[in-house]
């Protein structure tokens, strides 16, 4: 084996050392010396899945992964080593996914130095590693990432990991025994994995190319007996089914260098086990640095005698996708694999969609499933069980594209509520008469779909981000809860914001929104405000599905016509305008109570939905009194210091031309940046900003005077200081209350990029 290896340009120097000269041709390979930790590579891991029914019928699958990462050397030369774990139970039956990861103690510190080294550097988003950066130098992990409270023991003679109560090891026998425990979720899992076949070696005899294009050891026993028990809560189930394990481990430490958490490249990986005694490992990879070119991949049949077939050429495409609503990435859970030249034609689906599995180690999240197999198989229809893993693509690793995916998810909600082309079922939902059914035509369908679905869908579909939406999922995340059957409800916070821009613009005798003409110009007046006013009622629908606690779904409900007549008192504040505080103020120049005045509209019109919003997610997902407070508090203060942010970007210009520059001064609007320049400019200055506000001026440099008024006078600075301490404040009660996690970090990030700070 040594010679063979020594034939290809690999980095095996040190691991060699621990391998025999030769393989046996037939049998099985020595796994007391191979299922050994390879201390000179950079990174090693052992894989098992299996997929058992219980005697009463219950169907699970599992997969767990143990891993080593090399760090390199100590003062003594000897190895560092970092460990870490993930696995999950799937309940196939239930459709429930438990997760489980647990990494090594010094996983804060080592990532604060890849922060700090990638420091200036464009790697990755800077207002996401700002948030990470915070959470580690606690000393903590994002949940659903936990530390080992223990140091993980490897054994040196006999295959033996240990990681706080997991633990995989061999017995005399050649069978593996793993042991798995959730007791967050009360599951633990006690399964022997009894091989049936020869180890198989993936790739080129063994050599494959690993996900950083370094070079890796790879082999597999793809048929095992998997017998055991699982408990979930109090039920304990016996179980026996078909089981799977793999071990892969890279070069050499001197000549790889050290892992880092990104993403240069992405892969699928399948382990498929087939009614009729055969199986099929198989992984395609692709390069992320270069627009996802395709790097190659290798697939492994193996027959019912155990022969083996290494092919190239095959096909493993994604068909039906599912969003997550944590992550925002969309993953496939449909594929069409095929090898054409074995005959080989299969459909492989997830058993149910919801298999992601959130951590650090790929971050945001991977997707590591159990699926079904069916298809044609040399001419032979077949079906059977498997295990798909979907890493590094979409991963939406930075604020802007996460919120674009949050954008297209929301538009996907909405479509479904409302589709152009409605079905009658889908039109009799919108309308719901009480006069039944059969009162309407299919001429009273047609007038509905260009008199209000098209109107609200024009205005809709040119919005690319969706915040207000992300409160509701977030905030319902951020306390524990599960957002994933709430998915739907991204569009009931971007109608209600669709339906007050559509009349504000009317009230405003705005021209443009987002990027295009303004409604009223487009349909008129009269329809626009009946769209507008249309959105509203929409969200009423969304509280019967899926289905809630009454008193949980009586409390929505109350809270959300509470948010509608909250709102509408502040729009009719801000319509009416503050003008006549102006004359006094002017004069004297104390503008506490007009400031105070706009805060006041700020919170009723933008804050208040916010901070409801945020409350209803948090109550849905079952948070206690602290944390639905603290959650709403934040983002009240989001929506006041966004207003005030928006208030300083009219002036200032937004991005991609989605208003006027200083369209606030044409329409004649007492802003912020206004109101605070009272007491900061002398008393000429104050009257010409009043007296030029006062005649709506449309030439572009009367308008562009008075800004530069308000920019030397530090009027916007205030503006921008205010917005972000604001937020700062209300967050530190975020911080104390609600544990640090994955959702956390997206509120923090968000926060900072809301209100465009760097």
């Amino acid at each position: 084996m040594k010679e063979e290896l020594s034939t290809q340009e690999t980095n095996f120097k040190v691991i060699l050392e621990n391998y025999p000269s030769t393989w046996p041709k037939e049998g099985f390979i020595d796994l007391n010396i191979h299922d050994l930790p390879h201390y000179g590579s950079v990174i090693e891991w052992w894989y098992l899945n299996c997929h058992v029914v219980s005697k009463e019928g219950k169907k699970l699958s599992l997969f767990a992964s143990f891993f080593r990462l090399t760090l390199g050397k100590d003062e003594y030369g000897d190895y560092k080593h970092t460990h870490s774990m993930i696995w999950s139970l799937s309940d196939l039956t239930d459709g429930k996914y438990y997760s489980n990861s647990l990494l090594d103690k010094e996983t804060p510190t080592e990532i604060l130095k890849i922060i700090k080294r990638n420091e200036g550097k464009n790697v990755g988003n800077k207002l996401v590693r700002r948030a990470l950066k915070e959470v580690y130098e606690k000393g903590n992990l994002p949940l659903p990432d936990k530390l080992l409270k223990e140091p993980a023991k490897v054994g040196i003679k006999d295959l033996l990991l240990e990681y706080d109560g997991n633990s995989f090891k061999k017995d005399d026998q050649n069978n593996y025994h793993l042991k798995l425990e959730n007791l967050s979720d009360g599951i633990t899992c006690d399964i022997e994995f009894v091989p049936l076949t020869k180890p198989i070696r993936h790739g080129k005899d063994g050599l494959v190319r690993g996900i950083r294009k370094e070079d890796m050891f790879y082999y597999f026993i793809p048929k095992c007996i998997a017998r055991g028990e699982i408990k979930i809560g109090d039920e304990i189930y016996e179980v026996k089914g078909s089981g799977w394990y793999d071990h892969e481990f890279s070069g050499s430490a001197e000549e790889t260098s050290a892992i880092e958490f990104k993403h240069d490249v992405a892969w699928n990986w399948a382990a498929l086990q087939m009614d009729n005694d055969c199986q099929i490992s198989a992984y395609n990879l692709f390069d992320n640095t270069d627009n996802g070119k395709p790097l190659g991949g290798t697939v492994i049949v193996i027959d019912k005698d155990g022969n083996e077939s290494s092919i190239e050429d095959f096909s493993f495409v994604p068909e039906e996708y599912w969003t997550s609503s944590g992550t925002f990435v969309s993953y496939p859970i449909s594929w069409k694999f095929e090898i054409p030249e074995m005959n080989i034609y299969l459909s492989i689906t997830a058993n149910f969609p919801e298999q992601e599995f959130i951590t650090i180690l790929s971050p945001p999240a991977l997707w590591e499933g159990s699926v079904s197999v069916t298809g044609n198989f040399m001419g032979t229809q077949v079906s059977g069980c498997g295990y798909i893993e979907r890493n590094g693509f979409n991963t939406n690793d930075n604020i802007e594209n996460f919120l674009k995916g949050i954008g297209k998810a929301t538009q996907k909600s909405v479509e479904s509520l409302l589709p152009l082309n409605p079905t009658d079922d889908q039109f009799y939902r919108l309308v719901d008469s009480p006069l039944g059914i059969d009162f309407f035509t299919s001429e009273d369908k047609e007038q509905y779909i260009s008199s209000v679905i098209k109107p609200i869908r024009e205005v809709v579909d040119r919005s690319k981000k969706a915040w207000r939406s992300y409160v509701f999922l977030a905030c319902m995340d951020a306390v524990g809860g599960n957002s994933q059957p709430f998915i739907d409800w991204l569009a009931m916070p971007e109608l209600i914001h669709t339906g007050s821009l559509i009349v504000d613009d009317v009230q405003d005798r705005s021209d443009t929104r987002r990027g295009g003409t303004a409604l009223h110009h487009l349909y008129g007046e009269a329809l626009a405000i009946n769209a507008g006013n249309v959105c509203y009622f929409i969200g009423e629908l969304f509280t019967y599905s899926p289905k809630l606690a009454d008193q949980t779904r009586l409390k929505v409900y109350e809270m959300y016509f509470e948010m509608m007549r909250v709102a509408h008192a502040g729009q009719a504040m801000d319509i009416s305008g503050l003008h006549s505080f102006m004359p006094e103020v002017v004069n004297s120049g104390d503008s506490s109570v007009l400031e105070k005045r706009i805060y006041t509209i700020h919170r009723l019109k933008t804050a208040a939905p916010a901070c409801t919003l945020a409350k209803m997610g948090a109550i849905i997902g079952g948070g206690n009194e602290e944390e639905i407070d603290a959650l709403g508090n934040f983002f009240e203060a989001i929506g006041v210091a966004y207003q005030i942010m928006d208030d300083v970007l009219n002036l200032e210009g937004y991005e991609n031309n989605l208003k006027d520059k200083g369209e606030d001064i044409t329409a004649g609007k007492i802003t912020m940046p206004v109101a605070k320049s009272m007491r900061l400019l002398p008393l000429d200055k104050r009257e010409y900003i009043w007296k030029t506000i006062q005649t709506l001026p449309k030439d572009h440099e009367i308008i562009k005077s008075v800004i530069v008024l308000l920019e030397d006078c530090g009027a916007i600075h205030e503006c921008r200081k205010e917005a972000e301490e604001l937020m700062e404040g209300a967050w530190k009660e975020v911080d104390k209350i609600i544990a640090d996690s994955f959702f956390k970090i997206k509120l923090r990030t968000f926060g900072w990029y809301a209100l465009k700070i760097e």
